[in-house]
């Protein structure tokens, strides 16, 4: 394949991507952050609700997101006896954090505000979970 077709085609998956992201985020005010992270916690393409500022620095997201790749890959060494992860709660003083896992390798990385509802957090954990099987890639 010619650089260039390899090229056009990195564009084209970081639009989808983005898209996906985007799509993800106008499901719920609540959401504040959606991000798509391959297995080594780089971010492939994120969207961040406007007029929010992010809690965490650029040195502190490459961090945590790192962290998150790592935890979920050490986390498939036990879907021969507990079954495939399905996703992640981590519940923080000013954010929820999800991780969603993907057949295809890396995850979705979500953040919620901390004062979503346990109920409208069931709905929408059940409407991402949703949302992100029947599009996921």
């Amino acid at each position: 394949m010619e650089k260039k077709e390899h090229n056009q085609l990195a564009r084209e998956d970081s639009i989808k991507n983005k898209e996906k992201c985007h799509n993800l985020l106008l499901l719920s005010q609540k959401i504040r952050y959606v991000g798509r992270i391959n297995i080594f916690g780089r971010t492939v393409a994120g969207q961040l609700r406007p007029g929010l500022i992010p809690l965490l620095n650029v040195e502190q997201a490459i961090n945590e997101h790192f962290i998150e790749a790592t935890r979920n890959n050490l986390r498939k060494t036990f879907d021969s006896t507990l079954g495939t992860t399905l996703y992640t709660l981590t519940v923080n003083e000013k954010v929820l954090t999800l991780t969603f896992p993907l057949q295809s390798g890396g995850y979705y990385y979500i953040t919620l505000d901390n004062d979503i509802g346990r109920e409208e957090l069931v709905k929408l954990i059940d409407l991402l979970t949703q949302k992100i099987n029947t599009n996921s890639s």
